[in-house]
């Protein structure tokens, strides 16, 4: 049974809305709630003295971005960018800010019930950024939450570059 058909078939079941997406082999999801928009990477202009995992920041229609690279975030190589590299634009605390990710997958709604807490450690990512992990069919996806990739200080450097 799919998703969609499992979600219909529970009835008034909390939905989770997602946008789901992949760093390196992995697949994890954020709230649909908070992503504005999703844009084939631009042009990224270095800024001089950037925490290792800023790549800079864009021109995204006359509003400067910064740019976060979540493999560098998440303690992983640079990987080259490619057509399936995509910046995911979020509003956190206010600021709106982009995130570079190998690919996004797809749009999902799943039943909260098929998601659990995490466990400790998770793909080597910590779990203090990770809401749940969503059972599927025939995957996992690990629920981030975007509020807690960046701490306050790290979230106030970014606004002071942009």
């Amino acid at each position: 049974m799919s998703t969609d058909v499992k979600a219909k078939t529970q009835g008034s079941e909390e939905l989770l809305q997602l946008v789901s997406f992949e760093i390196g082999s992995e697949e994890f999801g954020v709230d649909i709630l908070k992503v504005q928009e999703i844009i084939r990477t631009l042009e990224v202009t270095r800024v001089p003295n950037a925490p290792e995992y800023v790549d800079g920041v864009i021109n995204l229609r006359g509003k400067v971005i910064p740019i976060v690279d979540m493999r560098r975030r998440f303690g992983m190589d640079r990987k080259v960018q490619d057509k399936n590299t995509r910046i995911v634009v979020v509003e956190l605390s206010g600021r709106t800010i982009g995130f570079i990710v190998d690919a996004v997958s797809e749009v999902l709604r799943i039943p909260k019930s098929v998601t659990e807490p995490p466990p400790s450690i998770v793909a080597g990512i910590n779990a203090e950024y990770i809401t749940a992990v969503g059972k599927l069919e025939d995957r996992l996806l690990i629920l981030l939450d975007l509020e807690k990739i960046l701490t306050a200080t790290e979230t106030a450097e970014l606004k002071a570059m942009a």
